[in-house]
């Protein structure tokens, strides 16, 4: 399911929160509601120029998984770099 974070070896990429935003919509705001994460984090974490704590990123990517988006790694659904993708249902 969308929800599992364990099958993840790697934590998700500013690029991948970006792309994920936009497959859905969302701002950082609705983002930043969703994880509860502060703004400026999410503001920050995207622009590559904070370190956050893995249980941030976590956070984060709970809510865009709970939304639909799944995160792939290199190389999970063809040869590549990160990317995200919405679920199907």
């Amino acid at each position: 399911m969308c929800g599992d974070l364990d099958y993840r070896s790697e934590m998700i990429t500013p690029a991948q929160i970006r792309a994920a935003r936009a497959l859905i919509g969302w701002k950082q705001r609705d983002l930043s509601d969703a994880a509860g994460v502060s703004i400026s984090a999410i503001k920050d974490i995207e622009r590559d120029i904070r370190d956050p704590r893995a249980s941030t990123l976590l956070a984060i990517e709970s809510a865009l998984s709970r939304a639909g988006v799944m995160f792939l790694e290199v190389g999970d659904a063809r040869p590549g770099g990160y990317g995200v993708r919405l679920v199907s249902e």
